[in-house]
């Protein structure tokens, strides 16, 4: 007997499939909005997988909702054998981690950097959040959300009906290890070129890109870091209690969200990230002469794969917490 948390997600999903199947009806009928081909500034495909597509793409989009529709209405079956829990899966992962490119990450790290600049007038280059944000960039988001909900659907009918032991807190801090450890090779680099030191890069290519250019580079990896100090609150008692020096909430529970949808977003969009250099590094785009600039975020799947594994963990030790 299916639960109300997997048919709402269900639900939801195949609602979401319904709405992007008549978008992909509409663009391959002329409506203007196609987020990828001539729309997207990704025209050489450097970054999209579906760059060199037409608005005509949209007949595939209409097909491809019609299945997705349907397979999130069959998780809401009665029958685990029935339950088209592979197929679910392979949908949710080609939106949320090949349809959308590093473009989502940059605009997440960079957000913050522009806010402030507009609040105290820093000039950075005519770069505005309109510029980070574009229509194919949310159109990714929209993609990625998509693929969310069927995951979620998949997780909620699995979880209904049987128990998953593996996401264990020993193995959850092993992954907050590799989550800290991983990003801090790029991290390094960033630094290095800010402080004018040519770390797996030659001297000529830190010459060619402006100061400006390497403390941004700096200001992400020092977002980077940032980040991989809160992902030790997935396996620390601050990650549960408050600390003492947040006045206003000390000594109060952290909710568990507060942790799990941050953590588990990053985790998304550095995999993404990471998928995207990868793809550029087999297409030979890249030079073994400035790996500095490329070879750290080929790992970043690794990254996200074990944040990602870090954060089930902290969601299954805090739920069963709560349960006693």
């Amino acid at each position: 007997m299916k639960s109300f948390t997997s048919g709402r997600y269900g639900y939801a999903a195949a609602l979401w499939a319904l709405l992007y199947g008549a978008l992909g009806a509409g663009w391959a009928l002329g409506m203007p909005g196609f987020p990828w081909g001539a729309a997207d500034p990704d025209l050489d495909g450097q970054l999209s997988i579906l760059a060199s597509t037409t608005p005509d793409f949209g007949w595939w989009i209409v097909a491809f909702s019609v299945v997705t529709a349907v397979t999130a209405l069959a998780l809401n079956s009665g029958s685990t054998h029935r339950a088209p829990l592979f197929p679910a899966w392979t949908i949710a992962a080609l939106l949320v981690l090949v349809i959308p490119d590093s473009r989502v990450m940059m605009g997440v790290a960079y957000t913050p950097l522009l806010l402030v600049a507009s609040v105290f007038g820093w000039d950075l280059g005519g770069v505005t959040l309109a510029d980070a944000w574009t229509w194919p960039v949310l159109n990714q988001l929209l993609c990625a959300l998509g693929g969310l909900l069927l995951a979620a659907a998949a997780v909620a009918y699995t979880r209904d009906r049987r128990r998953v032991t593996w996401f264990t807190p020993e193995r959850g801090r092993v992954a907050v290890y590799v989550a800290v450890a991983v990003p801090l090779v790029y991290c390094a680099t960033r630094w290095a070129w800010a402080l004018g030191i040519p770390l797996g890069v030659s001297e000529g290519f830190l010459a060619e890109g402006p100061q400006s250019l390497w403390l941004a580079g700096a200001y992400l990896a020092t977002f980077g870091a940032f980040g991989g100090v809160l992902t030790l609150g997935l396996t620390q008692r601050w990650g549960v209690i408050f600390p003492r020096w947040m006045i206003g909430v000390r000594g109060r529970r952290v909710p568990p969200l507060l942790a799990v949808v941050p953590a588990g977003f990053v985790s998304i969009i550095v995999t993404v990230a990471g998928i995207t250099y990868i793809r550029s590094t087999i297409a030979g785009r890249f030079s073994w002469a400035e790996w500095g600039a490329w070879l750290p975020e080929c790992f970043w799947p690794v990254w996200g794969a074990a944040l990602a594994v870090a954060t089930i963990c902290y969601h299954n030790r805090r739920r069963s917490d709560e349960q006693r």
